[in-house]
């Protein structure tokens, strides 16, 4: 089974289950955030854990495998249509030079990694709107001259 058909089978188990993400990471004792994006096709898992999510999802074997395998990460559109995932492309746009001079600031040239990193996303409540807090935490790694 490929990544993509793993895919839909996932979502359609969640959504039939009626679970959060929350839900599927414990089963699989992991952040929901990466268990996510292993789902998703984007990450792989050990078998361990995708033996644990195709259990609390009710999947077979083939799904497991899928989890298993090691993505190929690519993207079908430069810039993505989706209006949650467009507004980080506006996000990159607008802030990504201050994001690259802060780093540079504090930590001289070099990039953070998105290999060696974390992510948590939560609600906060707010009287005037609730808001969205993603706290991204990635390894620096420096350029290195040669």
């Amino acid at each position: 089974m490929n990544k993509e058909n793993m895919k839909e089978v996932i979502l359609k188990a969640k959504q039939e289950k009626a679970v959060k993400w929350d839900q599927v990471g414990e089963a699989a004792g992991l952040s929901p955030e990466y268990t996510c994006s292993a789902c998703l096709g984007m990450n792989h898992l050990e078998k361990k854990n995708a033996d644990a999510v195709v259990e609390f999802l009710g999947l077979g074997s083939e799904i497991s495998e899928a989890l298993q395998q090691y993505p190929y990460k690519s993207w079908e559109q430069s810039v993505p249509t989706d209006p949650v995932i467009y507004r980080w492309y506006e996000i990159v746009g607008v802030y990504g030079e201050t994001i690259k001079e802060i780093i540079k600031d504090n930590f001289g040239d070099g990039i953070m990694s998105a290999i060696d990193f974390t992510m948590d996303i939560e609600k906060q409540e707010d009287p005037k709107g609730d808001r969205v807090v993603v706290t991204m935490n990635g390894k620096f790694l420096p350029y290195k001259s040669w």
